[in-house]
């Protein structure tokens, strides 16, 4: 009798490459994911060239590390979540992320007259990145990220109040920016007319 042997899926062979050293097989993973990967690191890096140092960092570590991804998540969460840490690592040692461990004063925000929908990728990538690295890092990993509170409070070294209280700092400090962007933006228009 003869076993039905599943074929390999082509994600299976490019890990199955980047265990076994293969250049090509890494450059194409790197070619698949280093655009989204980028765009994580931007969210966490307060300029530029430290965002690529990040990501190349964290490549560094999916290479070294690769024989460990257990497929029990996508190959792109699994690279994601070590390009977030490798982001937060980073940020700790340049002593960027100097989290607040005082409880802080919750803001509440009303969300009726706020929409992100007229604003860029860019015009948020950019206004994100102008957080402080404390409330930036807490706004990428709950509203971006998906982590919750508790799992954040973990990850930083907080308590889960001061995360919470920290991302409505976030968020607020984000829509005043973003609504001072948009009526700049409208005085612009009425003036050319």
């Amino acid at each position: 009798m003869k076993l039905f042997t599943k074929p390999k899926s082509e994600e299976d062979r490019l890990i199955e490459g980047c265990i076994a050293g293969e250049r090509a097989m890494q450059r194409l993973l790197y070619d698949l994911y280093s655009k989204k990967m980028m765009m994580v690191c931007l969210r966490y890096a307060p300029t530029n060239f430290e965002a690529e140092d990040i990501m190349q960092e964290g490549f560094v570590k999916v290479f070294a590390n690769v024989q460990n991804f257990k497929k029990d998540c996508p190959l792109e969460f699994w690279i994601r979540r070590i390009m977030i840490n490798t982001a937060l690592k980073h940020l700790r040692q340049k002593s960027l992320l100097t989290v607040s461990h005082e409880a802080e004063e919750a803001v509440n925000i009303s969300s009726d007259s706020f929409s992100l929908s007229g604003f860029s990728m860019d015009e948020l990538l950019s206004t994100i990145q102008s957080l402080a690295p404390r409330y930036r890092m807490v706004f990428n990993l709950y509203a971006i990220e998906g982590y919750n509170h508790k799992e954040i409070g973990e990850m930083l070294g907080i308590s889960e109040g001061t995360s919470k209280s920290q991302y409505s700092r976030a968020r607020a400090i984000l829509q005043s920016m973003l609504s001072r962007q948009d009526k700049s933006y409208q005085e612009h228009v009425i003036s050319k007319r």
